[in-house]
């Protein structure tokens, strides 16, 4: 396994980081700052995490939003 030192995400797990997006954001603002279904239609975290587990791309934004709202970026 890899050394995480330098890895900000390090032990975070995804539903936090989406708990935590959505309490700063709220889920109309996170489908605005990132254009996916799962902030828009019926959002729930249940739903946003099945998207973000199987789409790289989405889970790579997700990740970058929260290290923004953190301002590790």
């Amino acid at each position: 396994m890899p050394e995480q030192k330098n890895n900000p995400l390090h032990g975070i797990t995804l539903q936090s980081i989406v708990e935590h997006l959505h309490k700063h954001y709220g889920w109309e603002a996170l489908g605005e700052l990132i254009n996916i279904n799962c902030f828009k239609e019926n959002p729930s975290v249940k739903s946003s995490l099945t998207f973000l587990r199987k789409t790289e791309w989405a889970r790579k934004k997700v990740e970058d939003l929260y290290l923004k709202s953190l301002g590790n970026k």
